[in-house]
């Protein structure tokens, strides 16, 4: 069966009810938000009826409340060499991982770190360390989902052994999964824009880890070529990646049930145009 949540980033300006209810007119049947600014440490309380408001909309428009997921903010690095930075990251990614929970969203999407020269053996052990000990913090109903990156700077899980070293650290706790990100595996170096290369692709991440952990898939073409570890989202079938991929992901029946999120560019117009080119491609003949 092809996949069956298909959605996007959608802008909170206008609060998280109406980012719902916007996602559900260009199509989406999954929605990915950020509960508060990605760009500040401080986050406002949560009104005491946001969790009700919210929960309205999302009943309001039939979106599966399984197919909600909320961006961490992009300042945490929870391996920061500065003992100041590790604790207000972990502070802030507890803080969202339990504001979910009371907004009874199942998913938070975490960057995790940079090592910042320290080496990547240390930064794994530092992200492992402060994962183990927040992740005993938060209600139950939240899982955090560790992002493949690009490998831009000095950023962890750009590769698959780095996430498989993590839950292995961690001893894969039942709140600590992957959310895979296409343009980034792809600006890692992970060739998936033909049938052969997609397969082979996900056969080594079913290998190392086990696509059952893959919880959420952000759904991006690359403006950059495949192995330069540069981070830049582009349309669907219009960069590096190309359609084939994109064919290929809505019609792997591992992902059937599986929030696929668009981030590319230009949300306001362009986000209904890249939902759109998922349905057309899913409701195609399989590549």
């Amino acid at each position: 069966m092809p996949a069956t949540l298909i959605g996007a980033h959608m802008p909170t300006g206008k609060g998280l009810p109406d980012a719902v209810r916007r996602g559900k007119t260009i199509g989406c049947t999954a929605i990915q938000i950020f509960t508060s600014s990605p760009q500040q440490w401080k986050s406002k309380p949560l009104a005491p009826d946001a969790s009700e408001k919210l929960a309205e909309a999302i009943q309001e428009t039939g979106i599966d409340p399984q197919a909600m997921v909320s961006h961490d903010s992009y300042l945490i690095n929870l391996c920061a060499p500065d003992p100041e930075k590790q604790a207000m990251s972990r502070e802030a990614l507890t803080r969202e991982l339990t504001r979910c929970a009371e907004l009874k969203i199942p998913y938070v999407v975490s960057h995790m770190g940079a090592h910042l020269g320290q080496g990547e053996d240390i930064g794994l052990e530092m992200v492992a360390e402060q994962t183990i000990g927040l992740l005993q913090e938060i209600p139950d109903g939240v899982t955090l989902l560790m992002e493949t990156t690009a490998g831009q700077g000095s950023s962890l899980n750009y590769k698959f052994e780095h996430l498989a070293k993590l839950l292995e650290l961690t001893k894969s706790p039942k709140n600590l999964a992957i959310c895979l990100d296409t343009c980034h595996i792809f600006a890692a170096g992970y060739d998936i824009r033909t049938k052969e290369t997609y397969e082979a692709t996900f056969a080594e991440f079913d290998r190392l880890i086990g696509c059952e952990v893959i919880k959420v898939i952000h759904c991006n073409d690359s403006k950059k070529a495949l192995g330069t570890k540069v981070d830049r989202h582009n349309h669907l079938g219009e960069g590096e990646i190309g359609e084939t991929a994109f064919r290929c992901l809505v019609h792997d029946a591992r992902f059937e049930k599986t929030p696929i999120v668009v981030e590319t560019p230009e949300a306001d117009t362009m986000h209904e145009v890249n939902v759109q080119r998922l349905w057309n491609w899913a409701g195609e003949a399989k590549p």
